[in-house]
């Protein structure tokens, strides 16, 4: 059970990734987060009251909270890096971080780490290689972005493994919780650091429509997390890049070469091969 809602959680993101990294494309990151967290914020909050039933306590606060923060952060990154660059690239590369991180905490918690996860992590350093290179005409992709990519990947390893680490009788709290404190984070920062909003030609529905998705696969998440182990539905939650690959390539028609189109079967691959390496 854990692993169906682990793999359900991963396509939801996927689908609300991409269209949240489209919408930033139009009217920058931290509006539309500014936007997308507080609705989905409120489908999570309707979810814990009446549709699935938790204990609310002082480890949903902690963990939800630590959540919250890095959540605000990994997200913003995430979106600065699809609003810059490919699709195709940036998503496989958040995806092997942050599946990889998950493997790294087990370890500090005394886990012992399989050789199958040892030959997933090196995949995932060849693949972030390999995504990088250009040629030509196809899809450009600079160091900078690399770089949001892979910080935003570290960041949402760190969340998975906070949201995994609630106690297991909180239902959906934890996600709720932390996606409020995201919220309200993000709405300081959208107060100090953004332009002024302009409402026209804003993304609505697109924007809305991300924040409900991804808020979704959060709580999902959660309750995977209380199914099964977390270093294995960590990873499997990671591999979301394969709903946002497809839906650029065949909606937005991305264009990658082909020592990038390697990287990218390799980045999936190695998400995959994490998820089985626990």
């Amino acid at each position: 059970m854990g692993a169906l809602l682990a793999l359900a959680s991963s396509l939801t993101w996927g689908v609300a990734d991409f269209m949240g990294g489209l919408a930033a494309r139009r009217a920058g990151p931290v509006h539309v987060l500014a936007v997308s967290y507080p609705a989905g914020a409120i489908v999570l909050t309707f979810f814990a009251l009446f549709l699935i039933p938790g204990e609310f306590s002082t480890g949903v606060v902690i963990w939800g909270g630590a959540a919250g923060c890095v959540g605000a952060l990994a997200i913003g990154l995430l979106y600065m890096a699809l609003s810059r660059g490919p699709m195709g690239i940036v998503s496989p590369i958040t995806a092997v971080m942050a599946g990889a991180i998950p493997v790294f905490v087990g370890l500090i918690r005394g886990e012992s780490l399989s050789a199958l996860a040892v030959f997933g992590i090196a995949c995932a350093g060849v693949a972030v290689v390999l995504v990088s290179r250009e040629t030509g005409e196809t899809a450009k992709v600079t160091m900078s972005t690399i770089g949001l990519a892979i910080a935003s990947g570290v960041a949402i390893g760190i969340y998975l493994s906070a949201i995994g680490s609630a106690p297991a009788d909180s239902g959906v709290w934890a996600a709720t919780f932390g996606r409020w404190v995201s919220t309200l984070v993000l709405l300081v920062v959208l107060l100090i650091f953004a332009r002024p909003f302009v409402s026209h030609g804003f993304p609505w529905a697109l924007v809305i429509a991300s924040g409900v998705l991804d808020a979704l696969a959060n709580g999902v998440f959660q309750l995977a997390s209380q199914n099964g182990q977390l270093s294995v539905v960590a990873v499997m939650g990671s591999l979301y890049p394969v709903a946002t690959v497809i839906l650029a390539w065949v909606l937005i028609k991305e264009r990658l070469n082909k020592i990038q189109l390697v990287g990218v079967g390799l980045a999936l691959f190695a998400a995959a091969t994490l998820s089985f390496s626990s």
